[in-house]
Order: structure tokens, then sequence, then C-alpha cells
């Protein structure tokens, strides 16, 4: 382990989160960016909650790929419909630092491309655990800036070591206009004046772990975007009880099976993978958000 990322490593304990600059150079974005647009075309596969198109209405052509673009918030699951996508979550910068914080066995297990252009909401208060589930509180995220991100365009804020406590605090639905239908987090003991902004260039990564709360807030620029690329990953060596089994196995040793491994072994390989969902859009909300 080299100084740096022992010392990355060990702000990411004591904060939170850690700041990766460079985790892809400016040929990856590039090719990020584009392949965010193919995927909006329709070009990279059905996505559910898209218009069914025809093949040459799904090119929309009269339409410029910043309006294209503008139609979406957020697309879950890119990596099962883009090969790039499914690449970049295996980039070795980042790999390379998941590694040293959650152990040499890692799997992937969601993906998200955040679109953001103005005027679309952020999201509320909210630790990522509380969505997705880990046995042993390993779940981490990879936040890669495809834009440069600040503060106007809606950045990602953060509160520095909210996840120590290891408490999962409880959430509400919340019908706040800046932030889409994300339930958020509350009595949580701290104040929106002790989160900082997280303003990074693009190419840059934030690597949070899963008990951390954050937020962002709408995109309030005049123009441009702020497009994200983030990934979950967690141990392989730990199950992913995601959803309760129809089985009725006990919760305990329930295991969601549809992952990606990006490090090391499987130490469940042998209940083979599966595909269980599906890409999908994520809904914008506007104010009350309809339930």
């Amino acid at each position: 382990m080299t100084a740096a990322t022992d010392e990355l490593s060990a702000r990411f304990h004591r904060d939170g989160f850690v700041v990766l600059p460079g985790a892809l150079d400016d040929g990856q974005v590039d090719a990020a960016r584009s392949e965010a647009t193919a995927i909006c075309r329709g070009l990279r596969g059905n996505i559910d909650g898209m218009p069914a198109l025809g093949p040459t209405d799904r090119l929309e052509a009269r339409l410029s790929d910043e309006d294209v673009l503008r139609q979406f918030l957020c697309i879950h699951f890119p990596h099962k419909t883009s090969a790039l996508m499914e690449q970049l979550a295996r980039e070795p910068a980042v790999v390379d630092l998941l590694t040293r914080v959650i152990g040499p066995d890692l799997k992937m297990m969601q993906s998200m491309l955040f679109i953001k252009s103005e005027g679309k909401p952020g999201q509320a208060w909210h630790q990522d655990e509380a969505h997705i589930p880990t046995r042993d509180r390993s779940l981490t995220a990879a936040w890669i800036a495809l834009d440069d991100a600040t503060v106007e365009n809606g950045c990602l804020w953060v509160i520095p070591g909210s996840h120590r406590s290891g408490v999962l605090f409880p959430t509400r639905l919340q019908d706040d206009r800046r932030f889409d239908c994300t339930d958020e987090a509350f009595d949580f003991g701290y104040r929106d004046v002790d989160a900082v902004p997280v303003e990074v260039p693009a190419g840059t990564a934030v690597v949070f772990n899963g008990y951390l709360l954050h937020r962002s807030l709408p995109n309030t620029g005049r123009h441009g975007m702020r497009r994200a690329l983030v990934n979950h990953y967690m141990s392989a060596t730990s199950l992913l009880p995601w959803t309760a089994p129809a089985s009725g196995e006990p919760m305990a040793l329930a295991d969601h099976r549809d992952i990606v491994m990006v490090a090391g072994r499987d130490h469940y390989a042998w209940a083979a993978t599966t595909d269980l969902v599906r890409p999908h859009l994520r809904p914008d909300g506007d104010g009350g958000c309809a339930r």
C-alpha cells in the first residue's frame, strides 16, 4: 500500500468519504458522456419507463443531444445495457481503493447514471445502506463525476463522520420540491450546517460509506448538466439480503445474486448469478410525489 493510498483509506474510515482525483482520464470521461447519450437515445437497448419508439423515432434525430439528455434524471442499472458502463465499474484506480477499504473480494450490485440537467431535482438526506442492506456494513459507493460538480449544478453534500455510529436512521416520505421521490432520513442529530459540499472536477470519484448521510440539491445553473456514474459495491464474502426471499428461507440466508464480480473471489459462486432486475428510469418527482 502506498503512502497516498494509506492516507485515503484513513480518511475514508475517519470521515466516511474520500475524494479520488483522476479516477477517469479525459478520454474516458468523453467516452462515458457519449455513451450516456447513446443510452438515452435508446441505442443500447430498452430501458423500462422509456417511451416505446420505432427505429426512426428512437434516434430522435430532430432533437439535439442536450435535448435528449434533458428528458431524464437517472437511469438505474446502465451496466446491464452498456458494456462501457460495466467496464467503468471495474476501473482499476477505484477498485484498488475499494479493495483497501472493503477487502480483496469485491462485488457490485447496482449502477446508476445521473443526468441532472438544469432545473432537475436533487435527493434528500439519506443513507445508501437503508436502501441496499448488507450483512456486514460493507456497502460503499463510487460516485464518478462526468461533469465538473459544483454547488450551483447540484453536487453532493455530505455530513463527515455521520457513518461512524453504524446507526440506520428512520426514513419517511417527503414532498420537498427540491428533491426527487427518494425517502428522506430524519431524526439523526445533525444539522444542515454540519454538511460540506463536495465540489469536484470531471473524472473524479467520490467514494463513500453506505452509512454516510448525504444529499444533493437541484441543478440551479442556467445551463449545463451534472452527469455522474454511481456504482455500489460490497464485500463478496457477505450475502446480500436485498429483498425478502419468496421461498420463505430465513432472511439471514437471503442472497441477491444479480451481481458483477470486480475483484477477488466469489464466495457464493456455487449459487451462480442471476438476471433479476432490468434497467429502468427513476421518476423525477415534482413536489408532492405521487405514491
